[in-house]
């Protein structure tokens, strides 16, 4: 079963007049991991889709959806996979690639069949990015071993941290679909300070990982216009172009990021001092 949110993308000065309501309406995704169910957001950033995949009892396919007008799901897209849960299979066009957590996989435009199972009780979570694609690119599974990691941050700043560039173009090729993982250590809780924005692309965030009872805050708008959301463990946040997209916890947490848009450079951002902000 696939289930389909859309969302239109906001105009920044509209942005600044939402409550916290409207704010969570237009920006949070909540409910991304749902028991043999396909969850997808289609939004009008860069025609992004971020989707949570929770297969239990049943093996799980991948169709196309009404808004993408074709026969199938990846006819003119790409697709990006992380799983955060237990051990997993996707099998594309009948090649299968087991994927643990924190394992990720790039589906080039073209494919039919993506067909995804969970291989033990510990059902598998995969969480899936998909960009619109002009060109075919092969199918590549990705771990750790080859991903390329960067350490940052320091402990006098909360913000000691690893970040595992999986689906970027230094590691596999894409359209314009990038993703990676970033792990806070223990005893620290910033994420992306000092904050950027970039106006050649949007991105997604999703926070995993997170310990009981415990909450993130979020922190995007312009950033003379600052505004915060509370997360929870498994839910999402759409950040605009316009946008910063920062966070802190109650405790430490992993996250996605994953970006679409005019090119592929990781480094390409508009950085804000931290006393810069508002």
């Amino acid at each position: 079963m696939i289930t389909t949110e859309f969302r239109y993308a906001s105009h920044p000065n509209d942005a600044r007049k939402y409550d916290t309501d409207e704010i969570r309406k237009q920006f949070l995704i909540e409910n991304l991991f749902q028991p043999d169910k396909i969850q997808l957001t289609y939004s009008m950033y860069d025609r992004y889709i971020v989707g949570g995949i929770m297969p239990v009892t049943e093996n799980l396919q991948l169709q196309s959806i009404a808004y993408l007008k074709s026969e199938n799901f990846l006819d003119r897209r790409e697709l990006g996979i992380i799983n955060v849960g237990g051990k997993g299979k996707v099998t594309v066009d009948g090649e299968v690639f087991e994927l643990h957590k924190k394992e990720a996989l790039y589906i080039g435009s073209g494919a039919v069949s993506v067909l995804f199972s969970s291989s033990e009780q510990n059902p598998a979570l995969f969480y899936i990015n998909s960009a619109p694609a002009h060109k075919h690119f092969p199918t590549k599974k990705v771990t750790k071993e080859n991903a390329e990691i960067v350490h940052l941050g320091e402990e006098k700043y909360s913000n000691k941290r690893i970040i595992n560039k999986l689906l970027v173009n230094s590691v596999v090729e894409t359209c314009q679909l990038q993703m990676g993982l970033t792990e806070l250590l223990p005893g620290n809780v910033w994420n992306t300070m000092p904050a950027h924005t970039h106006n050649r692309r949007m991105e997604a965030y999703f926070y995993f990982d997170l310990e009981d009872g415990q909450t993130i805050a979020h922190f995007m708008g312009e950033p003379e216009h600052t505004r915060h959301l509370f997360l929870q463990n498994n839910q999402a946040v759409l950040s605009p172009e316009w946008s910063i997209h920062s966070g802190s916890g109650t405790s430490n947490y992993s996250f996605i990021w994953g970006m679409a848009g005019e090119n592929l450079d990781y480094g390409d951002m508009d950085i804000v001092a931290p006393n810069q902000l508002k």
